[in-house]
């Protein structure tokens, strides 16, 4: 069983050419993350951050798996992606040299929240994370 925390706030996954400087609103809040490749440069951070005219795709939360994890520990991944994968709800996976964070989209988040915990896992909505909308 992993303990995963939801993290107050929406996040945009954000797609820079390839060599970019770093601006400043990347790694502005909370949580952000920065992966350059000879091909882009993605950016995770904050949505409210982001500039008009960026290239984005806004509306994702993000659940934080409790670390820091032991660089020999397999499947945590996997056993995040397998539940929410059988729901059909996609994710964008980052990992850091703790943990590992896992983004499900906003409109996805209680069908994910519900899947992992059936799954086994807990998860605890973090101070000013949402609350589940009740029908």
């Amino acid at each position: 069983m992993l303990h995963l925390t939801l993290l107050a706030g929406q996040f945009a996954i954000c797609r820079l050419p390839a060599g970019s400087a770093l601006p400043e609103w990347a790694t502005t809040g909370s949580f952000s993350s920065v992966s350059s490749t000879a091909d882009e440069t993605s950016v995770v951070c904050e949505q409210r951050a982001v500039p008009d005219g960026v290239r984005s795709d806004p509306g994702w939360r993000a659940l934080k798996v409790a670390g820091p994890m032991d660089f020999s520990l397999t499947g945590i991944l996997l056993s995040i992606a397998e539940p929410l994968a059988d729901a059909d709800i996609g994710i964008f996976a980052v990992s850091t040299f703790d943990t590992d964070y896992v983004l499900v989209k906003e409109n996805s988040l209680d069908a994910a929240i519900a899947s992992l915990t059936e799954f086994g896992h807990s998860v605890i909505r973090g101070a000013g994370a949402a609350r589940p909308r009740r029908a």
